[in-house]
């Protein structure tokens, strides 16, 4: 049996993607998808991709087009969520700080280098007029490791992620939110290896379209925001706010124009000094680039 692996942040977001997986579409051409939590986020996302770890991944698409620039040989297949990420700016809730303002000389705490919680950092920095030379970061490797700095001390320190999937922790009173940013370009993008690409280019676009259906579908089943509420312990009303103001993509198509604002963006806040052209990025073949 033939196993193609694919990655992602074990959150609401990839809801389409566990659904396909869970039937396994191309068992009978003796083919198993294998879905792989990565709850350290797009760096150790792009790590994967770049060391065969993953086939497929879903990556932020800030976290994949810095580290395409630095020589990932994975391709952008297609969009998975065309709408903004809402990062939810947090300190710990034992913390006096209760403003961005408050907190400008705080060090953010990321998942690792190149992920969107430290691009993120330098966005935030930029709309809040700091220095970005100033910043300052402690690597805490994802969610639960920020949880433990926040428990255990009461300094002021930022931990920028999805502000749904922290919100059960600001309820439970260990996050306090002090604020939102949203990304300015669509947040997660599909990244395909180089080796799966040679290898499976049919099974992939097939799983691609059986996916984007799948979308499609879950959008307008009425069962959806339960069953995600369910999967990712998250309170319903917190879940149908969240669908209102997220779009999966639902084909395959990629707009240019977004993929040059990204990268113009990270020029601007010298996270990366060379720009690459957008067809550079994309596998033609697997994605319409309008």
């Amino acid at each position: 049996m033939t196993t193609i692996s694919i990655m992602g942040v074990p959150e609401h977001f990839n809801f389409p993607w566990t659904e396909v997986i869970k039937v396994q579409p191309f068992a009978h051409k003796g083919i198993e998808l294998v879905w792989k939590d990565e709850s350290r986020g797009s760096g150790a996302m792009n790590k994967a991709i770049r060391e065969g770890d993953a086939d497929i991944a879903i990556i932020l698409t800030e976290s994949f087009l810095k580290d395409k620039i630095e020589g990932n040989p994975g391709k952008i297949i297609g969009w998975h969520v065309k709408s903004p990420l809402i990062w939810g700016i947090h300190v710990s809730a034992k913390t006096i700080e209760n403003t961005v303002q408050e907190v400008e000389k705080a060090p953010f705490l990321i998942s690792r280098y190149g992920s969107g919680s430290h691009l993120m950092a330098y966005v935030l920095a930029e709309r809040e007029g700091w220095k970005k030379e100033a910043l300052n970061f402690e690597l805490v490797g994802n969610m639960d490791g920020a949880k433990k700095v926040f428990l255990e001390e009461g300094m002021p320190k930022i931990f920028l992620w999805e502000k749904f999937t922290t919100k059960p922790l600001v309820d439970e009173g260990i996050f306090k939110r002090i604020g939102e940013i949203p990304t300015p370009w669509p947040c997660f993008v599909i990244v395909a290896s180089e080796k799966i690409l040679n290898e499976h280019r049919e099974v992939v676009r097939e799983l691609q379209q059986l996916v984007y259906q799948k979308s499609k579908d879950l959008i307008i089943d009425s069962q959806t925001p339960k069953r995600i509420a369910s999967k990712y312990g998250i309170q319903l009303e917190d879940i149908n706010e969240w669908i209102k103001q997220t779009k999966w993509a639902e084909n395959s198509t990629i707009e240019s124009f977004d993929l040059e604002n990204t990268i113009n963006t990270l020029k601007e806040l010298n996270l990366i000094k060379n720009g690459i052209k957008p067809s550079l990025l994309v596998d033609e073949e697997l994605a319409y680039l309008k």
